[in-house]
């Protein structure tokens, strides 16, 4: 407890110190998180548990006017974070960003009823394990973390006994569910998006180069699923092995298939390490983007996508970056450095929970309650938690400029059947 107000102290000491030369930071609910849609009641929870359909919340929002001011009887809302603090290489530097960004977002809410417990799972399943148990010993009500996907799966059934929920940063979805939700970015979730904006374009035949992985594996599945859903075709398909050799040679028949069966559109879902390659392969091949629309995913959401010529005005899913950069702005200025990309996590976790802090000791990490069919606003758009224990994103479809990618589809702000 003495702790975690030494730390709150420190971040309003350097918030004070950045103001001098910087301006303040924004706070969390007049500058960042839009207001609250809908008052949360004690009868919107009702319809959310009978399959009603909640209003999107903002993180940090204004509270139930009924609840409680003080938390239960007065005591303190216990929040526990579990990240690998002491684990061995580049984990524990982005685990204390983590925990920096999760500070972060505790000190904007300005609440004194709400705790945060950091507790260091090592990096090891019995890490988390005695994390989780401690944790829970010290009154936690709701979970957020580990991070890997082996701790959860060991920190999981220590929670479960206590019916305290979890929300975990892995992107493995075999560890989610009963009571266990993961934040996450998850694999192939953003397929759909770009192949509905593709097919509202007029592109119809579409053709994937993909990595011989587990992710290629899920990417693909997701796309053949979009493209059916959307009444495209898929032409050609070629995978690559994670080498240069096999991945030039692979591109040969793929480029041979392009052209003969008149692929309109190619999806190559690569992450930065190998997606400079995949584009010179390109007009190595004579695959002309003026002609064979490139559709990227979400894992060309970085700095430098446009560094490469022939992916300039290709098309990827992304959240959209306003969020991102003002989070970005905000952590500079309290930490003094520049945040991984995975921080927003942690922040938007702590956000969603101190926003139900003051309902009811009962409800205000139910399943209900966190599951909210309307969603929440949090850095990276609108996102929600599912009953299966997966969350559900919006994105935003960016194009490839060659300094700085350009919205040319704005994120829907609501969750229905039609993505666009």
């Amino acid at each position: 407890m003495k702790a975690q107000h030494m730390t709150l102290a420190a971040l309003k000491r350097r918030q004070r110190s950045s103001a001098t030369n910087n301006g303040a930071a924004s706070s969390l609910i007049a500058k960042f998180f839009a207001p609250l849609i809908a008052v949360i009641t004690a009868t919107m929870l009702l319809a959310a548990c009978t399959g009603g359909s909640l209003t999107e919340t903002s993180l940090n929002a204004s509270p139930d006017a009924n609840a409680n001011p003080n938390g239960i009887e007065g005591g303190k809302v216990r929040i526990a974070l579990l990240l690998p603090l002491s684990a061995e290489g580049r984990s524990a530097e982005i685990a204390k960003q983590m925990k920096q960004a999760a500070e972060l977002a505790l000190f904007e809410a300005d609440n004194p009823n709400i705790v945060l417990i950091a507790k260091d799972t090592k990096g090891t399943p019995e890490g988390a394990r005695m994390a989780a148990s401690t944790a829970v010993s010290e009154g936690a009500e709701i979970v957020l973390g580990p991070l890997f996907a082996t701790s959860v799966r060991a920190a999981a059934p220590i929670v479960q006994q206590a019916s305290v929920p979890m929300v975990a940063f892995s992107s493995d979805e075999s560890v989610a569910g009963n009571g266990v939700y993961l934040l996450s970015f998850l694999a192939g979730h953003d397929v759909s998006s770009i192949v509905s904006y593709a097919v509202s374009k007029g592109k119809r035949r579409f053709a994937a180069y993909l990595p011989q992985d587990q992710y290629g594996q899920i990417a693909e599945r997701a796309f053949r699923r979009a493209v059916a859903a959307q009444g495209g075709e898929v032409v050609a398909l070629a995978t690559y092995p994670k080498d240069s050799n096999g991945l030039v040679k692979a591109a040969k028949p793929l480029a041979q298939q392009i052209k003969q069966n008149g692929a309109d559109a190619l999806f190559m879902p690569a992450g930065q390490k190998y997606l400079p390659q995949l584009a010179s392969l390109l007009p190595y091949h004579e695959i002309d983007p003026k002609q064979v629309q490139i559709l990227g995913s979400s894992r060309w959401d970085f700095a430098t996508v446009g560094s490469q010529a022939p992916l300039r005005g290709g098309w990827f899913p992304a959240p959209d970056p306003k969020g991102w950069n003002k989070f970005k702005q905000r952590y500079t200025q309290t930490y003094g450095t520049i945040p991984t990309r995975i921080t927003t996590l942690p922040y938007d976790a702590v956000s969603l929970a101190v926003s139900f802090a003051r309902l009811g000791k009962g409800s205000r990490f139910s399943a209900a309650t966190l599951t909210q069919a309307g969603g929440f606003s949090g850095v990276d758009g609108l996102f929600r938690l599912t009953q299966n224990g997966l969350s559900e994103r919006r994105f935003a479809i960016l194009q490839v400029q060659k300094f700085s990618n350009s919205i040319i589809q704005p994120a829907p702000n609501r969750f229905g059947a039609d993505l666009f």
